[in-house]
């Protein structure tokens, strides 16, 4: 913990429901008590990312994050200061970018795929969050969002996941599991994970309203 801040990372394969789980547990906590800050806007331009034997950009291993900026930032919030900066939209390259303006909070969420794989940003989180999803299951889900959302045939999207997606999942996020404080299982639903880490974090907010309390107490 720095500066009274909690920080919790939350890591899972592609398709794992990392986003999902986001929305329902910022819902579940008081307002201005969570901050996220993701992996995914700090990816490198495109013109920088490695490509496979066959030419193709693989956005799917730890060198496509520009991971001195993401724990510049992540430093900055501990800081107590707040951060901003243009949304990374290598999905659609024709959507002008919105500014994302992140400030401080009790809670600092970081999440992505490879938050507990670098070390210099894994040293900095108290909670590590593994969300645990079947291999069919999560390739079902990339298959339906890429199609659905990104408009990805699903030849596209089955290459990237047997040449990108599980290689580097095996590799850099799966070793990772078992290290991890809570497990959370998300082949059908959450909610009994999600419903475990918003009581935890409701007792840490509630002991940090204490020992303020406390502490004003004593200089009055």
């Amino acid at each position: 913990m720095v500066n009274g801040q909690y920080v919790v990372g939350i890591a899972g394969g592609s398709a794992s429901g990392k986003t999902s789980f986001l929305q329902k547990l910022k819902e579940n906590l008081p307002a201005d008590s969570v901050s996220v800050i993701s992996q995914d806007n700090y990816y490198k331009p495109k013109a920088e990312q490695e490509k496979d034997e066959n030419g193709e950009v693989n956005f799917d291993l730890p060198t496509s994050i520009d991971r001195e900026a993401f724990l510049k930032d992540l430093k900055l919030l501990l800081s107590g200061q707040p951060i901003s900066f243009d949304e990374y939209t290598f999905n659609n390259a024709g959507a002008p970018p919105k500014t994302v303006e992140i400030n401080p909070a009790p809670i600092l969420v970081v999440e992505g795929l490879f938050v507990f794989h670098y070390p210099d940003i894994r040293q900095l989180i108290d909670l590590r969050i593994y969300l645990d999803v079947r291999e069919e299951i999560k390739l079902e889900r990339r298959i339906k969002r890429d199609r659905d959302e990104r408009g990805y045939p699903e030849s596209v999207v089955r290459y990237q996941w047997e040449n990108h997606v599980l290689p580097s999942f095996k590799k850099f996020l799966k070793p990772y599991r078992d290290d991890s404080h809570i497990i959370i299982t998300n082949n059908i639903t959450f909610d009994k994970g999600l419903a475990v880490l918003t009581d935890h974090l409701h007792y840490r907010l509630e002991k940090e309203l204490i020992l303020a309390s406390n502490s004003e107490g004593f200089k009055g």
